[in-house]
Protein backbone atom coordinates (compact mmCIF):
# COMPACT_ATOMS: atom_id res chain seq x y z
CA UNK A 1 0.00 0.00 0.00
CA UNK A 2 1.44 3.29 -1.18
CA UNK A 3 1.78 5.58 2.01
CA UNK A 4 3.00 9.47 2.37
CA UNK A 5 5.22 10.07 5.72
CA UNK A 6 7.49 13.46 5.50
CA UNK A 7 5.99 14.50 1.84
CA UNK A 8 7.75 10.74 0.65
CA UNK A 9 5.98 8.14 -0.95
CA UNK A 10 6.52 5.01 0.65
CA UNK A 11 5.24 1.04 -0.55
CA UNK A 12 4.27 -0.52 2.51
CA UNK A 13 3.41 -4.19 3.44
CA UNK A 14 2.07 -5.35 6.94
CA UNK A 15 4.39 -8.02 6.23
CA UNK A 16 7.39 -5.73 5.23
CA UNK A 17 7.05 -3.86 8.71
CA UNK A 18 6.92 -6.61 10.74
CA UNK A 19 10.36 -7.90 8.93
CA UNK A 20 11.70 -4.45 9.38
CA UNK A 21 10.93 -4.16 13.15
CA UNK A 22 12.00 -7.52 13.79
CA UNK A 23 15.44 -7.43 16.02
CA UNK A 24 14.41 -3.88 16.96
CA UNK A 25 14.30 -3.00 20.72
CA UNK A 26 10.80 -1.20 21.44
CA UNK A 27 11.99 2.41 23.33
CA UNK A 28 10.01 3.21 26.18
CA UNK A 29 6.52 4.97 25.07
CA UNK A 30 5.23 8.01 26.50
CA UNK A 31 2.86 8.78 23.91
CA UNK A 32 1.69 7.70 20.84
CA UNK A 33 2.56 3.56 19.66
CA UNK A 34 2.02 1.12 17.58
CA UNK A 35 1.36 -2.52 18.50
CA UNK A 36 3.65 -4.81 16.20
CA UNK A 37 3.47 -8.19 17.25
CA UNK A 38 3.06 -8.32 21.16
CA UNK A 39 5.22 -5.53 21.27
CA UNK A 40 4.41 -2.00 21.48
CA UNK A 41 6.71 0.44 19.61
CA UNK A 42 6.95 4.21 19.64
CA UNK A 43 5.16 5.78 16.39
CA UNK A 44 8.20 7.88 15.92
CA UNK A 45 10.93 4.80 16.44
CA UNK A 46 8.34 2.89 13.98
CA UNK A 47 8.59 5.68 11.74
CA UNK A 48 12.69 6.63 11.57
CA UNK A 49 13.15 2.11 10.98
CA UNK A 50 10.67 2.26 7.96
CA UNK A 51 11.67 5.54 6.42
CA UNK A 52 15.12 5.50 7.23
CA UNK A 53 14.44 9.05 8.03
CA UNK A 54 15.08 11.34 10.28
CA UNK A 55 12.63 11.32 13.57
CA UNK A 56 12.09 15.48 12.97
CA UNK A 57 10.84 14.75 9.75
CA UNK A 58 7.68 13.54 10.06
CA UNK A 59 4.92 13.70 12.81
CA UNK A 60 3.66 10.58 15.00
CA UNK A 61 0.09 11.05 13.38
CA UNK A 62 2.11 10.73 9.87
CA UNK A 63 3.16 6.81 11.09
CA UNK A 64 -0.67 6.13 12.98
CA UNK A 65 -2.13 6.88 9.78
CA UNK A 66 0.40 4.65 7.85
CA UNK A 67 0.04 1.95 10.40
CA UNK A 68 -3.94 2.08 10.43
CA UNK A 69 -4.52 1.91 7.01
CA UNK A 70 -1.67 -1.65 6.92
CA UNK A 71 -3.74 -2.72 9.69
CA UNK A 72 -1.77 -2.39 12.98
CA UNK A 73 -3.53 -1.39 16.23
CA UNK A 74 -2.28 2.31 16.87
CA UNK A 75 -3.10 3.55 20.79
CA UNK A 76 -2.39 6.66 22.81
CA UNK A 77 -1.14 6.44 26.08
CA UNK A 78 -3.21 8.30 28.57
CA UNK A 79 -1.72 11.20 31.02
CA UNK A 80 -1.11 9.90 34.64
CA UNK A 81 -4.12 11.56 36.74
CA UNK A 82 -2.48 14.11 39.06
CA UNK A 83 -2.25 12.84 42.64
CA UNK A 84 -5.39 14.36 44.62
CA UNK A 85 -4.19 17.42 46.93
CA UNK A 86 -5.42 16.61 50.72
CA UNK A 87 -6.39 19.05 52.86
CA UNK A 88 -5.03 19.45 56.06
CA UNK A 89 -7.28 18.17 57.85
CA UNK A 90 -6.91 14.40 55.85
CA UNK A 91 -2.95 15.06 56.16
CA UNK A 92 -3.46 15.27 60.09
CA UNK A 93 -5.90 12.33 60.07
CA UNK A 94 -3.24 10.45 58.17
CA UNK A 95 -0.52 11.26 60.21
CA UNK A 96 -2.26 10.09 63.74
CA UNK A 97 -2.94 6.82 61.50
CA UNK A 98 -6.90 7.27 62.20
CA UNK A 99 -9.40 7.86 59.10
CA UNK A 100 -11.41 10.59 58.99
CA UNK A 101 -14.90 11.66 60.69
CA UNK A 102 -17.24 10.33 57.60
CA UNK A 103 -15.05 8.12 55.33
CA UNK A 104 -14.78 4.82 57.53
CA UNK A 105 -16.02 2.08 55.63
Amino acid sequence: MRCVIARFPFDLTKGGVVESMKGVKPEPVTSEFVIIGRRQYPAKQVGQVITRQDRRDFSAGEVLRAMTQLGFTCRTRPAAAPAPVAGSYQRASAMLGTPPVGLTS
